[in-house]
């Protein structure tokens, strides 16, 4: 499921001839799946019963589940473990893991000073900097290393918020995956906790994120505060979450109210704070479908509701007098709108840049104009316009490329690029003479992508909606319909998948396979119609989206579906589900990282309720009909012979609860008639955020060696 601060989660030679491959090793050495009991429970919805005969998996501590659990582990490791090439697989995918060419994100700058989260591994976790000049990385100094904190890689930093004179910072820190972090404020002169500052809890979640703004003069911040103690139920400890103000050196029993109690149950926030501080913009969030409501507190200390779910805002940046607004209403590629500061309602707004052809993702306002960042199918590209809208030009970025925006104080920008086939390189854009000039923040590669081609090709889908997909590959790959494929998409919760470098997908073209990318509905990539065509009772879009482009490239003779493989996470892993259900016989392998495989009891969890946004409820009849027509876990058939699937899920995922990864499993080992391995692979952390490096590799081995092995790939290893 998507972060809430918004790849929340997407993709990751000598062939012998499919027909050569033995399906699994021989089972004399490898102990048997074990048999998961039927134990038929019968619901009813709208007058339609539904058996679920795994229905006990859900119960997660149950001695009979954990028994299963440690069964199917067995198993999982026996079958991997003695798949060929293993260790030169190994080998190679950590090489690409832990090359040390420095990863700098994040970034924010507040009183002249630059902060960044930095990965070099080996290091199992990021650590945040300090960082003084962005061409000279021998100035950085960290300030927190949260493997100092935890030794066992298991702490991992979920957001960081600097006061504005950048001498303090306040950091959430949380543990084993669970996304549930406490906040912390550091001295940024020292390195040291604040002394005597109390540590403020349970601010960051897994169900509605978490956020903190400080004041103007630093001596407080505001932020997400969920139930504490016995102020709820147990049960409502994932919920209501509200904004709180706590004010340095007191304790956290006397931070004040400040918003969210009329709220819905899955409301979220996230907050901003004006450059002088005198204004803080908070954004409601009505669950993950994309509804927000925007509240403003001005210098007087009351806050004013600028905007409700019906009004369609969905993304504000606050300039030096006026609010800029993105509004989806009447537009759905989106119209910039500007609202004064001195009278703050969209009554008085001013559309200041209408509906274009490009889909508008993003708007920051800086000192005296505002950067839009637009998406264009895929690739993104930065207009910017002045206070009035006035065209003012684009920042000169490469073409199909993915660029960020990252404000300096000022109206200087850094701004991240990347492609598909060249890592992250951060950029300084300077206003005053409209440069655009690299850093000494450029992240070298661990593979060698010269000889890869990026093609984009469309797909028509059923409706004869156009749906492109994006394609790597040697150049030299020839169109036999016999190369092993990698097919991953995600469609869903307006998440656009642009261009980025993924180097282990290098991994799978050197090996003469071909990585194709999906853009499918459900995500941003053509605005918000786009989205809403993807969703709630329109779901099956997407899955017939993915299909339609897993057809062209067999169609088109790049692949067949014996040498065909997709993969997905999250909501991609719903995909996947939905995929190897309707379409058995189109794929020979499949990788399906955390996902939602149960439709109908996804809403019974903390985070599924928020997902009812975007996917629907049982307790809709329209809902509940579109739900059940797609469920993969209801649509699994005795008898098919269904490819072979490796599934991961994490024992403690706050998105995405585990039981769906067990109930798909248990039903798929029961029905599938392929003698294919239906694997299943739970760790003991969550959805991915926070997963220590080397934990990262092991999943990552085991994916490669299982795709291979499927696919018919002879492993070569490649040459230094």
């Amino acid at each position: 499921m998507p972060p809430r601060s918004k790849r929340a989660l997407a993709a990751l030679s000598l062939l012998l001839p499919v027909s050569s491959l033995a399906a699994a090793p021989k089972p004399a050495a490898v102990p048997p799946a074990p048999v998961a009991a039927k134990d038929v429970v019968e619901d009813t919805y709208h007058g339609v019963k539904v058996a679920d005969p795994y229905q006990w998996l859900e119960k997660s501590e149950d001695p009979r589940t954990r028994e299963w659990l440690a069964g199917q582990a067995a198993h999982m490791r026996a079958v991997l473990d003695a798949l060929p090439s293993r260790e030169a697989i190994r080998a190679r995918i950590t090489a690409i893991a832990t090359h040390k060419s420095p990863a700098y994100v994040g970034m924010i700058q507040k009183g002249g000073v630059l902060f960044a989260m930095k990965f070099q591994p080996p290091r199992q976790q990021p650590v945040l900097l300090v960082l003084p000049s962005v061409d000279d990385t021998s100035t950085e100094r960290v300030l927190v290393d949260p493997m100092e904190l935890d030794p066992s890689g298991h702490t991992t930093l979920d957001f960081y918020r600097p006061s504005p004179d950048g001498k303090k910072i306040a950091v959430s820190l949380s543990k084993d995956g669970t996304e549930s972090g406490d906040v912390t404020v550091y001295d940024v002169a020292t390195g040291k906790p604040l002394p005597g500052e109390p540590v403020v809890t349970r601010v960051q979640g897994g169900t509605a994120g978490g956020d903190l703004a400080w004041n103007a003069d630093g001596t407080g911040f505001f932020y997400t505060r969920y139930p504490r103690g016995e102020e709820r139920p147990k049960a409502d400890h994932d919920f209501y979450q509200q904004v709180y103000f706590h004010k340095l050196g007191t304790p956290v029993e006397k931070d004040t109210y400040q918003l969210g109690k009329d709220a819905p149950r899955i409301a979220f926030f996230t907050l901003q704070t004006s450059q002088d501080g005198a204004h803080t913009l908070a954004r409601m969030g009505n669950g993950d479908g994309g509804e927000y409501a925007y509240y403003l507190r001005g210098p007087q200390g009351t806050w004013t509701q600028l905007s409700r779910f019906e009004d369609k805002v969905v993304s504000a940046s606050i300039g030096p007098d006026a609010i800029y607004a993105l509004s989806h209403q009447g537009a759905p590629r989106g119209k910039l709108l500007r609202i004064p500061l001195a009278t703050p309602s969209l009554d008085k707004a001013q559309v200041v840049v209408p509906e274009g052809k490009a889909s508008l993702a993003g708007v920051r306002a800086s000192a005296t104009r505002v950067y839009l960042l637009e998406q264009l199918g895929g690739p993104t590209r930065i207009r910017i316009v002045d206070m009035q809208g006035k065209a003012l030009g684009e920042v000169p970025t490469p073409p199909v490329t993915a660029a960020g925006l990252i404000p300096l104080e000022g109206d200087d920008l850094l701004v991240p690029v990347s492609s598909y086939t060249a890592p992250s390189t951060l950029y300084r854009y300077t206003a005053k003479d409209g440069k655009l000039t690299k850093t000494a923040l450029v992240r070298t590669s661990p593979v060698d992508t010269r000889g890869v081609v990026v093609e984009t090709l469309e797909c028509t889908s059923k409706d004869g909606t156009k749906v492109p997909m994006d394609v790597l590959r040697l150049a030299k790959t020839k169109r036999d319909g016999n190369n092993p494929t990698l097919l991953s998409g995600y469609g869903g919760f307006n998440i656009s998948l642009s261009p980025g470098f993924h180097a282990l997908d290098f991994a799978f073209i050197e090996q003469g396979g071909i990585v194709a990318t999906t853009h499918l509905r459900g995500g941003a990539e053509f605005g918000e119609e786009w989205h809403t065509q993807g969703s709630l009772t329109q779901k099956q879009n997407v899955f017939d989206d993915f299909y339609a482009c897993a057809k062209l490239l067999v169609d088109q003779k790049w692949t067949k579906p014996s040498r065909l493989a997709i993969e997905g996470g999250s909501n991609g892993g719903l995909l996947m589900g939905a995929a190897l259900t309707q379409h058995p016989e189109m794929y020979r392998a499949v990788v399906a990282r955390v996902g939602i495989y149960d439709m109908l009891r996804v809403e019974l969890t903390p985070n599924g309720q928020f997902n009812t946004t975007e996917y629907g409820t049982v307790k809709d009849e329209a809902q509940f009909k579109a739900l059940y027509a797609y469920s993969p876990f209801h649509h699994v058939k005795d008898g098919v012979k269904y490819p072979a699937v490796l599934f991961t899920a994490g024992d403690n995922d706050p998105r995405v609860d585990p039981f769906h990864s067990r109930k798909m499993v248990a039903r798929l080992q029961e029905a599938t008639s392929s003698q294919l391995p239906i694997l299943l692979r739970t760790n003991v952390m969550g959805h991915g955020g926070g997963t220590p490096l080397s934990e990262r590799i092991a999943e990552d081995v085991d994916v490669f060696a299982f795709l291979f092995h499927e696919l018919g790939v002879k492993y070569r290893p490649v040459k230094k």
